[in-house]
Formats: structure tokens, C-alpha cells, sequence
């Protein structure tokens, strides 16, 4: 087949090489791009290297004759068996892949409970990232944590920062594991989130950034990471983490990741006018009960 390069490659049309090698590289483009960052990128290039290799050396030794049969039913079978191999190794990215897929593009929520979540949760980073308080905050997107919040401490409480500063104070009960946010409410507190597996982030990353980076590989959420030790600010999201973000920016990059507006107005205001909205909305519900 390989016999005679030149003859083989003359065999095709050139736009139909043109076509075939554009639809190749995009599909090397995309994988590896989807991969950066992760500990199956390492793989992915160990495996094609090898691949590479190895199909070289089995047409070298085989092309035009019989000869090395065996070498080459055992090759063919291999390939068999790598395919089966690669879905087990790659399971985690590609279940990543399908919640990329299927997740909005949008927060889900109102304008007036984004900006107060963001608010908040940016309020309460800085004053835990100045004090080196750790923390680390979950907010819901379309994936539900239902599993993991059954795990930990049930709130079920608006959002404000006061309230996530003195969940993370030292010495609380809950301050070492996570908090998750669904809406502008703050449904549980003390929640063990998954870790991510060694090697898949830098060695100097912590408990709390392994455990930022597992949740967000297994849903579409994003993660706020606030360290112990350093005090730096962090954002976890599809697995990877943005390391060191600067406070002062916080919030806005908060609004750019769940494509919210800036905030115009306090926290205090906002959450205030929810309190009233919520309170509204509960005096409603009785008087429809009593009816």
C-alpha cells in the first residue's frame, strides 16, 4: 500500500488532500486544546507518539510482502484493544466534554440575584484573601450538586458576605470544607467536594484547589478559591484554574464568568430589597394558604 509514496499521494486529487488534511488537523486542534492543562494531555501525546511509531515501523517491515504476518495480526488487534483502552483512560474528560456541551450559556437567575451573589461572594474573597482565611465557593449553573450537598450542612440561607465570611472564620465547624451556592441562596455549608486526581494541577496547589478542580471536572460550576497560606484569590472552572487573580478585579471578573452585569448598587441595598422581596413573597403565599 505505503510501497511507492509519491505514486500513493499522486493517486488522490489535491483539493481532496487539501480537505482531508484541514479535517485533520482541526480535529488534532480541537482535542488537544480541550486536553491543555489536563493530566490526559500527557497521555494523549504519549499514546500518539507510540501510535505513530509503531505504524511506521510495521508498514517499514511489512510493505508489499507477507513477511512479519504475525507482527502485524498482532498490531491489528492492538488497535482493537487501544480504542476499548482509550474511553476507560479519557472517561473523566469526556464526561467534562458532554457537560461543556449541554450546559447554558447563561446564569441562571435574575439580574437583581446575580449582581447580589456576585457582589457578595467578591466582598466576602477580599476580606478572607486580606485576613488569609481559606475558603472555597461553589456556584451553581445548570448541573445540580444535589449528591454532594446531601453530605454537608444544610442552610438554606440568602446570600451576603457577612455570612460566608463567618462560615470560613477560623475555628468554625464548617470552614474547612466547601460552601455551594444555588441562586442567591446558600443551600449548604460544610460540603466535601471530590478531589482531582495527582498530577492534574501544579504541586504547589492545596487541598482546596484539588478540591475546586475535581467538582468542577464533574459539573459546570465555577469555584472560588481563597488560600490559607497565601491569601491568594483563585477561580476554578472546566477543570482548570486561574491562579492569583487580583482582588480589586474580582468582582468584575465574577460578572465577565457568569455574564452578568456590573454591579451599580451595594450589596447591602440589594440584598436588602431581596429580604423584602423574599418576605413579600412568604406573606403572599400564607394569605393564598388562608384563602
Amino acid at each position: 500500500m505505503f510501497g511507492n509514496p509519491v505514486q500513493f499521494i499522486r493517486s488522490y486529487e489535491p483539493y481532496e488532500v487539501i480537505i482531508e488534511m484541514t479535517i485533520i488537523w482541526l480535529a488534532v486542534y480541537v482535542v488537544f486544546r480541550f486536553l491543555r492543562g489536563t493530566r490526559g494531555a500527557g497521555i494523549f501525546k504519549g499514546f500518539a507518539i507510540i501510535f505513530v511509531l509503531v505504524t511506521l515501523i510495521i508498514q517499514l517491515l511489512g510493505q508489499g510482502t507477507d513477511a512479519f504476518a504475525r507482527l502485524n495480526f498482532i498490531y491489528a488487534r492492538f488497535l482493537n484493544l487501544a480504542a476499548i483502552l482509550l474511553i476507560v483512560v479519557f472517561a473523566p474528560e469526556l464526561r467534562q466534554a458532554m457537560i461543556r456541551l449541554s450546559q447554558p450559556r447563561h446564569f441562571r437567575g435574575s439580574a437583581a440575584h446575580m449582581r447580589a451573589v456576585i457582589s457578595a461572594v467578591s466582598e466576602a474573597a477580599q476580606f478572607l484573601s486580606k485576613n488569609q482565611f481559606g475558603a472555597l465557593i461553589a456556584i451553581e449553573r445548570s448541573v445540580k450538586l444535589g449528591g454532594l450537598v446531601e453530605g454537608g450542612q444544610t442552610l438554606d440561607a440568602l446570600v451576603s458576605a457577612r455570612l460566608l465570611e463567618s462560615i470560613f472564620w477560623p475555628n468554625s465547624p464548617l470552614h474547612d470544607l466547601g460552601v455551594v451556592i444555588r441562586g442567591n441562596r446558600i443551600i449548604a455549608a460544610g460540603v466535601q467536594f471530590p478531589l482531582a486526581e495527582e498530577g492534574v494541577l501544579p504541586a504547589r496547589s492545596g487541598s482546596r484547589h484539588r478540591a475546586a478542580a475535581g467538582l468542577t471536572m464533574e459539573s459546570d460550576c465555577l469555584v472560588v478559591i481563597v488560600s490559607e497560606e497565601t491569601g491568594a484569590v483563585s477561580i476554578a472552572e472546566n477543570g482548570r484554574i486561574d491562579y492569583n487573580l487580583p482582588r480589586d478585579q474580582l468582582e468584575s471578573i465574577l460578572a465577565k464568568r457568569l455574564e452578568a452585569p456590573q454591579v451599580t448598587k451595594p450589596a447591602k441595598d440589594l440584598n436588602n430589597r431581596l429580604d423584602e422581596e423574599s418576605a413579600n413573597d412568604h406573606e403572599e403565599s400564607r394569605q393564598d394558604a388562608a384563602a
